[in-house]
């Protein structure tokens, strides 16, 4: 019964990977025809408020024309920009791209445990969690439960189910490939990916949210003072409106250009996952040490060759890293070296 589940879970997730590729390619072209349109729209703007300030006033109707089209298209642009910049397109594509490559990730170990071991009931409640915990992390909907596009600070991204791990006072046994050299070289390298990675990868998270939340605020801004300028136009042939309208404009084109065309939200979401990436193999390496019975544990050799992978390390480099880490401790000198050489 434990195998059939198995397999109608991965039925359900080959679905949820199909879906999620979809919408990954639907909210790329979201970006793509959003940003075109939109600075065309604020660019052609832009140029019929600088038509109409240099005709004059002589031409009458035509220029009060073009007055007002400017005006409205300005309004049109500072409303679509103030949607985009909500939504991010760029940021729920980088959501797809990373849903799609965890649920394929837990595709692939389902697979190899219905090949090679002998699933029972428990497989089955931890396949199915884990599928739940990352329809939580990535949500394909857009309204109610979509993202905070704009948190406070930087929160790593959580795509697995959270559990109590036992703690354990009980003295490790040399057996299953555990040492205690080898726990205290991963408790080094958690060590290091707590002060190194995970800490830099916040950093540069933070940087990234603010820069997008400038950005966001300025572009449409300076739609609206343009169109606030073409209004003053139509009132007015003051030549101060005209030349706010036309700087104004081709200022929100070029912020809108770098905010989405450099796609700064994909960056902060790629800053978030990298740094939700360091925080599970914090979380699995902790509770893999603290467990109780280490007949229970994942093999000591296997579980430290699998850290060394996911980190870009040989097993040699892996275990040079803990001992940096452990002099850096004792003599009270800042660690200079990254446990992950991947990113």
């Amino acid at each position: 019964m434990a195998t059939f589940q198995l397999y109608a879970v991965l039925e359900a997730i080959a679905d949820r990977v199909e879906m999620h590729t979809n919408i990954g390619e639907q909210r790329d072209n979201w970006n793509t025809l959003l940003l075109n349109s939109i600075n065309m729209i604020t660019l052609t703007a832009a140029t019929m408020a600088g038509v109409a300030a240099a005709t004059g006033v002589g031409v009458g109707v035509s220029v009060m024309g073009l007055k007002l089209a400017s005006s409205v298209m300005f309004s049109a642009a500072t409303g679509m920009l103030v949607l985009m910049n909500k939504i991010q397109p760029s940021q729920l594509v980088e959501e797809q791209r990373n849903a799609t490559r965890l649920f394929k990730q837990l595709q692939s170990q389902i697979k190899t445990l219905l090949v090679v071991g002998s699933p029972c009931q428990d497989d089955v409640n931890d396949a199915m969690e884990k599928v739940l915990a990352l329809d939580k992390a990535y949500p394909l909907p857009l309204l109610g439960v979509m993202l905070d596009k704009f948190p406070a600070s930087l929160e790593p991204a959580v795509w697995w189910p959270t559990k109590q791990s036992p703690n354990s006072n009980k003295a490790l046994k040399n057996n299953n490939g555990w040492t205690k050299e080898l726990e205290m070289e991963m408790r080094e390298v958690v060590e290091v990916i707590k002060r190194k990675d995970s800490e830099d990868y916040e950093r540069l998270g933070n940087k990234a949210l603010n820069m997008n939340k400038f950005l966001a605020t300025s572009g449409p801004l300076l739609t609206g003072i343009a169109a606030l300028g073409s209004a003053f136009m139509v009132s007015s042939n003051s030549p101060w409106a005209a030349t706010v309208a036309v700087v104004a404009g081709a200022l929100a084109s070029a912020v809108n250009t770098f905010e989405h065309g450099g796609q700064v939200g994909m960056v902060f979401e790629m800053y978030r996952n990298n740094a939700g990436f360091f925080k599970h193999m914090q979380e699995s390496i902790e509770s893999t040490l603290d467990e109780c019975d280490v007949e229970k544990k994942e093999n000591g050799e296997l579980f430290e060759m699998k850290v060394a992978l996911q980190l870009g390390r040989s097993l040699s480099e892996l275990r040079d890293v803990a001992k940096k880490s452990s002099y850096s401790r004792i003599e009270g000198s800042p660690m200079d070296e990254f446990a992950s050489k991947l990113f």
